[in-house]
């Protein structure tokens, strides 16, 4: 359960694990029966795991995708398939010009501004910044003006040290070893 006088929280890093730390910290929220919304910038597939875990944690756990879809997604999800990281969904997602990461920011202002959640994820943030589909004053803004009681996670690879100045808390995940590595494709259930 989060104190009452909030902050903000950075998962940073090159190693897996960002997304799935911001995750546990919305999921442990949503289990005392408080607020937690993951608002995913440029994530489209799906098909993760977290999006089966907030149909039994809803109304207190809500994980929104802005981003462009997986064409295999169902398939995927009803595990026909496995992700073959064809990289068409994070190619559509950057193209500059996507409306995905606005959508998202847009409905992250709705909710920290109405201040209902105690828990507000922003994940791969860094990512619409570092492609410039967002302006980091107005990102800086808004955590900023947050409810005096409210936390937001941030997560991302190399974040911007604007947004590192305004955490009280920053996790840097590293890579130590992986099973990517010894070439062990991505796992349902595991990597997503």
């Amino acid at each position: 359960m989060m104190g009452k006088r909030g902050k903000v929280i950075v998962f940073t890093g090159d190693a897996k694990g960002k997304t799935t730390a911001a995750l546990g910290l919305a999921v442990a929220t949503a289990s005392y029966g408080q607020r937690a919304t993951v608002i995913q910038f440029l994530k489209g597939g799906g098909y993760t795991g977290e999006l089966f875990a907030k149909e039994w944690l809803t109304p207190y756990l809500e994980i929104r995708q802005f981003g462009f879809g997986c064409p295999y997604s169902a398939a995927i999800k009803n595990g026909t398939i496995q992700c073959i990281q064809c990289g068409k969904c994070f190619g559509e997602n950057r193209r500059p010009g996507s409306p995905f990461a606005r959508q998202a920011f847009e409905y992250a202002t709705q909710v920290v501004t109405a201040g209902e959640s105690q828990v507000v994820v922003l994940d791969e943030i860094s990512h619409a910044l570092r492609h410039k589909l967002l302006a980091m004053d107005e990102v800086v803004s808004l955590l900023v003006s947050r409810p005096e009681g409210m936390t937001v996670v941030l997560t991302g690879r190399n974040m911007p040290d604007e947004l590192l100045q305004v955490a009280d808390e920053i996790t840097e995940c590293v890579p130590v070893k992986h099973p990517f590595e010894s070439g062990i494709a991505a796992r349902r259930g595991s990597e997503y």
